[in-house]
């Protein structure tokens, strides 16, 4: 048996033992899935990486139209308060439920810039198991380029900037066919300062209800049952 052949077979032989070890760590759960078990660093390096270059290759073919109207980013502001605050956040806006619970944690978009097709890409389309959804099978086009163009002027408002601009945006609509009486609003951002939340299951009286500050997106499914006052702030998500 000559060299060449040699080497064939040990390269197949480690090959295939390579692909049983992986076989077995995936039949075994050895690979921690939970969203409070962050990826290891070349794991999430490479979904890092393979999410941009997938948004980046796919945003090129869009053609952005003009987004500074004053009225296209009125429009915007009241669907992102509605659809997008209670993850993204907004100005004066303090962590919440959800944005906390999600991994990948998702950006806080009132700190920073976006390129405007990668936006629109991702509102449209969503992101594979990051807690982003595909907008685009309830929301028109024209809809999500008024969200762009709200994102365009979003890190640049205040608290109470941002209120007004929502206060009149006529709150959230956006051409898909939405009911109106299943919207989930997050909380308006408050000048105020923010209390830290109390621990749960440790509350003397029941606390006064200012809007469940994680309200899930439109899409995400049936409201949570009660609360049961007699055992704190349990959680229904």
């Amino acid at each position: 048996m000559n060299k060449t052949i040699r080497g064939t077979l040990r390269l197949s032989a480690a090959t295939l033992a390579a692909l049983g070890l992986v076989a077995g760590a995936l039949w075994w759960g050895v690979y921690d899935v939970g969203a409070d078990a962050p990826h290891t660093k070349p794991v999430y390096a490479v979904l890092e990486f393979a999410r941009e270059r997938s948004v980046a290759m796919r945003a090129m073919q869009l053609s952005v139209p003009a987004l500074d109207d004053e009225a296209r980013i009125r429009n915007g502001a009241g669907n992102y308060q509605a659809m997008c605050a209670g993850c993204h956040l907004a100005p004066g806006m303090a962590p919440t439920e959800l944005s906390r619970g999600l991994y990948p944690a998702p950006p806080n978009l009132s700190a920073r810039q976006v390129d405007a097709a990668a936006a629109f890409w991702t509102i449209k389309h969503g992101i594979k198991a990051s807690g982003m959804p595909a907008w685009g099978a309830s929301m028109g086009d024209e809809h999500i380029w008024d969200l762009v163009a709200f994102l365009g002027r979003l890190p640049a408002l205040d608290a109470a900037q941002y209120r007004d601009l929502v206060a009149r945006s006529g709150g959230h609509s956006h051409g898909g066919g939405e009911t109106g009486d299943d919207d989930h609003h997050a909380p308006m951002p408050s000048d105020a300062p923010h209390q830290p939340p109390h621990p749960h299951g440790e509350h003397d009286a029941p606390a006064p209800d200012h809007g469940h500050e994680a309200a899930p997106p439109p899409s995400a499914g049936p409201a949570a049952p009660p609360r049961n006052r007699e055992h704190g702030h349990a959680h229904g998500h």
